[in-house]
C-alpha cells in the first residue's frame, strides 16, 4: 500500500518560534478553513499561542513521509478515489503518531504533543464546539503546529530535508508529509533515538489494509 519513513529534528524552541513561526500569515489561512471555530483542535484558541509554546525549552519536530506504492497511485485516477485513499493513509499513520505522542507525554512529565493536522476523533459535523459544549476527549485532542502559526513547509524543508508535495489534478502526489511536534521543558539526551525506534517498530499497513478491505466490502454490498 505505502511506506513510511520518519525524520526527527531537535531545535531550541526560542529559535523555532523566531525563525519558523508567522502567526498572522497562517492564522489568515486558518480563517479560510471550514474547521476554524468549529473544531476544538483548531483556532481560535482561548490561550496565547506564543506564550503557550515558549514555555518549553526544546522542540522535537517529527516529519512522517508517506510514499504510496506505484500500484496505489495507478489505481487512483480520479479526485474522489484519490481523496479517499489519501485520507485513509493519513488516518492510519496519524493513529501511530498520535498514540506514540500521547505515550511520550505520559512518560515525560511537563511535555506537550502537537499533532499533524486537525482532530480525527469526531467527524467535523459532530464536534461539540458547534454546540458550544466542551470537548468530549480533552485528554486525546492536541492542536497542530500549523494551528499555532508555524510554517510547516519551511519546517519540513529546512529542518527535516523534505520538500512538501501536493496533489495535482486530483491525483495522488509522489508522497505526503505529516509534521508533528513534541515539546519538552529541557533537552532529553537520547530522546531522538528512542522516538525513532518507537515509530519504526509500528506497522501501519495492517490497519490501512483492514480499513480499505472494509470499504471495499461496503461498496460491493451496495452494488
Amino acid at each position: 500500500m505505502y511506506e513510511v519513513k520518519h525524520f526527527i529534528a531537535k531545535i531550541d524552541t526560542a529559535n523555532y518560534i523566531a525563525n519558523y513561526r508567522d502567526a498572522d500569515k497562517f492564522m489568515a489561512y486558518c480563517r479560510e478553513c471550514n474547521r476554524y471555530g468549529t473544531c476544538w483542535a483548531c483556532p481560535p484558541f482561548d490561550f496565547d499561542a506564543q506564550g503557550y509554546v515558549s514555555s518549553y525549552g526544546t522542540a522535537y519536530v517529527i516529519g512522517s513521509k508517506i510514499v504510496p506504492h506505484a500500484d496505489v497511485i495507478k489505481a487512483n485516477t480520479d479526485p474522489e478515489s484519490s481523496k479517499e485513499t489519501s485520507y485513509r493513509m493519513i488516518e492510519a499513520v496519524r493513529l501511530t503518531l498520535d498514540r506514540n505522542l500521547l505515550a511520550w507525554e505520559k512518560h515525560y512529565p511537563g511535555s506537550k504533543a502537537f499533532f499533524a493536522g486537525t482532530c480525527h476523533i469526531c467527524h467535523l459535523e459532530n464536534c461539540t464546539r458547534l454546540k458550544r459544549q466542551p470537548c468530549i476527549a480533552p485528554d486525546r485532542i492536541r492542536p497542530s503546529l500549523e494551528a499555532l502559526g508555524f510554517d510547516l513547509g519551511k519546517t519540513a524543508l529546512e529542518l527535516l530535508g523534505i520538500e512538501m508535495k501536493w496533489s495535482s489534478d486530483g491525483l495522488l502526489p509522489k508522497y505526503f508529509t505529516l509534521v508533528s511536534g513534541f515539546f519538552v521543558k529541557q533537552d532529553i539526551p537520547g530522546l531522538v533515538g528512542r522516538m525513532s525506534e518507537a515509530l519504526s517498530a509500528e506497522r501501519d499497513d495492517r490497519y490501512l489494509a483492514q480499513k480499505m478491505s472494509k470499504t471495499s466490502i461496503e461498496k460491493r454490498s451496495k452494488i
